[in-house]
């Protein structure tokens, strides 16, 4: 008689969010034995990306391109020339070559969608990266003060506190196959990135909100970042985050809550103080208080800028994914 081992299938992550950050993250995460789908932002609106949504009428580019670049199973030199930003040249200046190869696939196939699977396919992407939305949106943030900011780069440039943010049309119809993968994900990420212009955006898609809401067989992740953002999380504790994610979705959506406790340099700390950011505080208490589990390690690298240890925050991220399907097993 044979015995046949059970077919083992990979972990499905979905990770959710925008920006620097996500990107980071991504390139830890690719090197483990996960099967993952990046939903990411289409709000941006500010440099190349601005001015490619603005001229061609399509979704903005500059964060579909950072997440494929992260993710794209190719020579450095291939990554290098989708990040490669040109200097001078009239129209040229500012612009990426990754974007504009977008730009260009779109035109030719009439589909944004379209565009980012054709140069996932060429660029041998591990996994697969969805706009949040098939169409460009707008954020609009109301301050505390009460007035309204439009535009995803203007808002930090206000420095006010931010009330709450919302999307112009409000009613934005999600890309089918990302709800798909939330509703069949093992495990939801979100963050790191701009909590209020990278990653919250995201949950304000109706129908992506209520597939992470609807799927609770999943483990839900929240990586906060390391650093306060000027104009967007002044002074914010790891709870500020959280509470306000709460806020715009109106339930606790996290398991697990993901934080740096390593102390930074102080000659770090006195080189982001120049800029207006500091370290985000961990108030355990608050935290935990309110049922979020936390786990806290020295998460940081410092290069020209800080950034997550990619390989230590894709081990921790692995490991609670495979122990959470272990235990419903």
């Amino acid at each position: 008689m044979i015995h046949r081992a059970k077919d083992i299938r990979v972990p499905r992550i979905v990770v959710m969010g925008g920006g620097t950050g996500l990107s980071v993250m991504l390139r830890g995460l690719k090197e483990r034995p996960l099967d993952i789908t990046a939903i990411v932002t289409v709000a941006d609106d500010g440099g190349s990306s601005g001015i490619l949504r603005n001229e061609l009428q399509m979704p903005p580019p500059g964060d579909i391109r950072n997440v494929l670049t992260a993710l794209a199973d190719v020579e450095p030199l291939l990554s290098d020339m989708l990040n490669y930003r040109f200097a001078s040249g009239s129209g040229l200046a500012g612009h990426s070559l990754g974007n504009l190869i977008l730009a260009a696939i779109t035109d030719i196939s009439g589909d944004f969608v379209t565009a980012v699977r054709e140069l996932s396919r060429v660029f041998a992407v591990r996994g697969r990266v969805l706009p949040a939305a098939g169409q460009a949106v707008v954020l609009h943030a109301e301050m505390e003060d009460g007035t309204i900011v439009t535009g995803e780069s203007k808002i930090p440039e206000v420095r006010g506190k931010i009330k709450r943010i919302f999307l112009e049309p409000e009613e934005v119809e999600p890309l089918p196959e990302a709800v798909e993968a939330i509703r069949e994900a093992d495990a939801i990420l979100i963050g790191p990135g701009s909590l209020y212009t990278s990653i919250i955006p995201n949950l304000l898609v109706p129908k992506l909100a209520e597939a992470v809401l609807e799927n609770t067989s999943a483990i839900k992740i929240f990586i906060c970042n390391v650093m306060t953002q000027p104009g967007e999380t002044d002074d914010y504790t790891v709870s500020d985050h959280l509470q306000a994610v709460y806020n715009h979705v109106g339930k606790h959506l996290f398991d697990y809550v993901i934080v740096n406790d390593g102390e930074i340099p102080p000659q770090v700390q006195d080189f982001y103080a120049e800029k207006g950011a500091k370290p985000v505080q961990v108030d355990w208490d608050n935290v935990t208080g309110q049922g979020y589990k936390v786990i806290a390690d020295t998460l940081v690298l410092f290069r020209r800028y800080l950034r997550h240890d990619a390989d230590k925050l894709s081990h921790h991220i692995y490991q609670l994914v495979e122990n959470w399907i272990l235990r419903k097993r």
